[in-house]
């Protein structure tokens, strides 16, 4: 491995960050091709359903005949099975490359080595495990739904200076300022869906939306067992994807999904089902108890805590979280912080 390796794979990296948002449940993915220790080609993952990093790179290539000397970086490796698109290592093949630099293995079943071996039986030098660990961490979210097969869950709220999160009557507009929230709606984009519980969505009548950013709404997730909310909150309007987790109905409207987890109602059961859904990272709003259960089963991978300046002096408390904090920020007057399960 040298500095080279280093600075190329880095900037597979940054490539492949411009896919956030857009190609779930595929991982995000960049590549760059080398020739002469000079970048010819570059590509990311764009859209769900659309060419691959590889295809896109080696799109960008002005003079093909220069890839069989040519050394491609990708961050994970090439995909082996036909999916949406063709395989990329074949193509990979096909293009005679010399060389591949891949920063992560795929854990998917489908790739898992597969791809790494159709490169090296074709002559091609593979190396991997460049920047590794940077490469898992992007795709966080992608590998907790292939290994743990549930979605990669944020836990997200907002406390007061004292530790409440809502006021005696469930009120909490609001202890987060403008910057936060707007930092929320850039969450939302990024994530596939968005979880609140039966009183948040009575209280606060939200819509879950993405407004103070630009990016596509999460499909929008309430937990209500025994279907008490009224069908005039803005989560029933039919604007946006929405599943209702209950134990008594199971219909299907415009755009309104009423799933009826029966006996087996749990925060376990509602993971496995996103998961059969596809969905792969979640972000759970609240309220306390909901956020509670979620900490108290152990099914959460990251928690982004917000505390503001104001002080309620008393009313519902916030959720605790029993471990040190991974990161500490200032956004506004409020302070961010950020814990990692595990």
């Amino acid at each position: 491995m040298t500095e080279q390796d280093l600075q190329f794979m880095r900037r597979a990296l940054e490539l492949a960050e411009n896919g956030r948002g857009y190609v779930s449940p595929n991982p995000m993915v960049g590549c760059v091709i080398v020739y002469n220790e000079q970048i010819i080609g570059e590509g990311f993952h764009q859209i769900y359903g659309g060419p691959h990093a590889e295809v896109n790179a080696i799109q960008s290539v002005e003079n093909p005949n220069l890839l069989p000397e040519s050394t491609v970086y990708v961050t994970l490796e090439p995909c082996a099975h036909w999916g949406k698109t063709p395989p990329c290592a074949n193509l990979l093949v096909d293009k005679k490359v010399k060389k591949a630099v891949i920063a992560t293995i795929d854990s998917n079943p489908l790739v898992g080595g597969k791809g790494i071996e159709i490169l090296q039986k074709a002559g091609i030098e593979v190396e991997t495990g460049i920047l590794e660990q940077e490469a898992k961490w992007q795709n966080r979210r992608f590998f907790t739904q292939i290994e743990k097969r549930r979605p990669y869950v944020i836990l997200k709220w907002a406390q007061t200076e004292d530790g409440f999160i809502a006021r005696t009557d469930f009120s909490s507009k609001w202890i987060s300022g403008t910057q936060s929230r707007q930092l929320v709606h850039k969450w939302r984009a990024e994530e596939d869906a968005i979880l609140v519980g039966k009183n948040t969505a009575l209280h606060d009548d939200p819509s879950l939306n993405v407004r103070d950013w630009v990016g596509k709404n999460p499909v929008r997730i309430v937990v209500d067992s025994k279907l008490d909310l009224p069908r005039s909150l803005r989560l029933f309007d039919g604007s946006i994807p929405t599943i209702c987790f209950n134990s008594k109905i199971s219909e299907t409207h415009q755009n309104l999904d009423f799933m009826n987890l029966g006996d087996s109602f749990s925060i376990s059961t509602i993971l496995a089902e996103l998961y059969a859904r596809k969905i792969q990272s979640l972000i759970v709003e609240g309220g306390s108890s909901v956020l509670t259960q979620f900490i108290e089963c152990g099914l959460w991978d990251e928690a982004r805590v917000f505390t503001g300046k104001s002080k309620f002096g008393a009313g519902i408390s916030a959720p605790v979280l029993n471990q040190k904090p991974t990161e500490s920020l200032c956004i506004g007057e409020d302070i961010l912080t950020v814990y990692h399960h595990g």
